[in-house]
């Protein structure tokens, strides 16, 4: 039942007017929360991580949200009829006739009015969560998702009627869903139209409903779908994939599927746009004396020549290998900065040999140090 379900906006610690930055915020904490792949085998987390996502394709999308707002949980229910009980309809029954009044001014807006039950009606959008590696978001590759949607009942194939049955037209509204009455008011005869109450604005009647969809033609359920990750997507980014949402009503369109990324952080990497970025340390005499160096990419590992001198903080460039360009051509570059490490804990012959070393240089051998103490005398002398 709908009453029993809790308030979407408490299921993600939002308040009411809560903007969609921090909704979105708000629901990425609650899934990561409760993803079942932090609690394998727990129904209870499985059960909550179902209604954060409810609540999320609900609130983020703008016309289910302001139903909801208005309506509760039963605006959002595939089956509402804003016309019949709870809608505009019985807004006005505190003041008699004048809903039927206003609905005559105003072409049925206040009254009920409605347009074509049987019309197509696109499905709505729903979201599902991926993670990925750092490779995979950088190269591309395939993932299983999770989606909770509706979808037309396999059994009925959406009629809603018992296998061998079918709906009848309303006697009532002829199937138009509508009822049109003409009423006498001081301003004169009054046309109004209202939902009919003997199909609830279906324009049909269903004498033996589906047993598995309890005659609504539509089921909600979860499926295990095949997504293709582009190459290049980065952690936040949304990928939509069209007609992956609810089925659509009465031949209508499916709606989309909104695959929220996240990427989990690399151990050596760090991704800006689409350039790589890495640390590599190297001792005191490989950036003295120059050396040939492994250097880990995307691609495998590379060789890499440091010229003698280096200082610590160098950065070289790798072109090219960076991360595949989102939807274009080329990838972008990788860089690496040197850090030169001091060795620790020195045995005593150790340090002769390095008070030795340092004996023997001379300012050409420490220019940035020669300059800088060139600028302190110079300063002090001022």
């Amino acid at each position: 039942m709908a009453d029993e379900k809790r308030d979407y906006y408490s299921v993600l610690g939002v308040d009411r007017d809560v903007n969609d930055d921090d909704l979105k915020k708000a629901y990425r904490k609650a899934a990561k929360k409760y993803h079942p792949d932090l609690h394998p085998g727990d129904k209870e987390a499985e059960k909550n991580f179902k209604e954060v996502n409810e609540a999320y394709e609900v609130l983020s999308n703008k016309e289910k949200r302001a139903r909801y707002d208005q309506f509760g949980h039963a605006g959002v229910d595939p089956n509402f009829n804003p016309g019949g009980a709870g809608g505009f309809g019985g807004g006005f029954g505190d003041f008699g006739d004048l809903g039927d009044i206003f609905s005559s001014f105003f072409g049925g807006g206040f009254g009920g009015g409605r347009s074509n039950p049987n019309a197509p009606r696109r499905g709505g959008d729903v979201s599902a969560n991926v993670n990925i590696s750092f490779e995979e978001a950088a190269k591309g590759c395939k993932k299983a998702v999770k989606v909770h949607k509706v979808d037309t009942c396999d059994v009925c194939h959406g009629s809603g009627c018992e296998t061998g049955t079918s709906a009848k037209t309303c006697p009532v509204c002829h199937g138009s869903g509508q009822v049109t009455s003409v009423q006498r008011t001081p301003f004169g005869q009054m046309q109004t139209q209202t939902v009919c109450q003997n199909c609830h604005g279906s324009g049909k009647i269903i004498d033996k409903p589906c047993k598995k969809c309890a005659g609504k033609g539509r089921i909600r359920h979860t499926v295990e779908r095949e997504v293709n990750i582009p190459a290049g997507i980065d952690d936040g980014q949304v990928l939509n994939v069209r007609s992956g949402g609810d089925a659509g009503v009465n031949g209508g369109p499916s709606g989309d599927l909104r695959v929220n990324v996240n990427v989990r952080p690399h151990p050596i990497f760090e991704r800006q746009g689409y350039d790589v970025y890495c640390d590599i340390p190297i001792t005191f005499a490989q950036a003295a004396l120059g050396d040939e160096i492994t250097v880990p990419t995307l691609d495998g590992k590379v060789k890499f020549q440091i010229h003698e001198g280096t200082q610590p903080g160098d950065e070289f460039k790798l072109r090219g290998k960076g991360i595949q360009r989102l939807n274009y051509p080329g990838r972008g570059d990788q860089y690496v900065k040197i850090t030169v490490e001091v060795p620790r804990e020195l045995t005593k012959a150790q340090k002769e040999k390095i008070k030795e070393f340092d004996s023997s240089t001379n300012d050409k051998n420490y220019k940035k140090q020669k300059s800088f103490l060139d600028k302190v005398k110079d300063f002090l002398n001022d």
